[in-house]
């Protein structure tokens, strides 16, 4: 599998949770050049609904601030 990581040249977000047990992590990088990671269950959720709401997607609803 390639690495799923997201980077300046492949923007976007990345969620991991192997197991019901371990603690999920996160990565989140936007064109716009913010970046953001988090470890555990909480931080990632909140990870994931601030890149929703301010990056990524986000931007696409302002006319495709890119």
């Amino acid at each position: 599998m390639s690495d799923l990581t997201p980077t300046a040249d492949r923007p976007g977000l990345h969620v991991s949770k192997p197991s019901p047990s371990t603690p999920a992590t996160g990565s989140a990088v936007c064109h716009c050049g913010a970046s953001a990671t988090a470890t555990g269950d909480a931080q990632v959720r909140a990870l994931v609904e601030g890149y929703t709401a301010n990056h990524g997607p986000a931007h696409n609803k302002n006319g495709g601030n890119r």
